[in-house]
């Protein structure tokens, strides 16, 4: 019997975390936390289908890295793709909010997503 219960906590300690990584949901952040601008709304949404937006506000990239992080998304993580009007709205959005950043010098922040 012990080791029947042992195998019910082990399987269940086991399924757990990918149980875990399919009910995500953005913690308490809203849109209005975040620079005002056209496509706020549409990119806040799209992005916090799958993490926080803090995540990407912390980001300071180019048009072309912002397209680029945006493609690796997809590709990787099975983001469902932009139709053309939405994917302009978010990469104007972004461009404009979270433009690149100069780096912190020496051994300072450097984004990981930028190439």
């Amino acid at each position: 019997m012990q080791r029947l219960a042992w195998f019910a906590v082990a399987g269940a300690l086991w399924i757990a975390p990918a149980m875990a990584q399919t009910t995500f949901t953005p913690r308490d952040e809203s849109p209005e936390e975040f620079a005002a601008g056209a496509g706020r709304d549409e990119t806040f949404y799209a992005c916090t289908a799958c993490h926080g937006f803090r995540l990407v506000a912390q980001q300071g990239m180019t048009r072309a890295q912002w397209e680029d992080s945006i493609n690796l998304m997809i590709r990787r993580h099975n983001m469902p793709p932009l139709d053309d009007k939405d994917r302009d709205k978010v990469l104007n959005y972004l461009e404009a909010a979270y433009p690149p950043r100069a780096p912190a010098g020496r051994g300072g922040w450097v984004n990981p997503f930028a190439k």
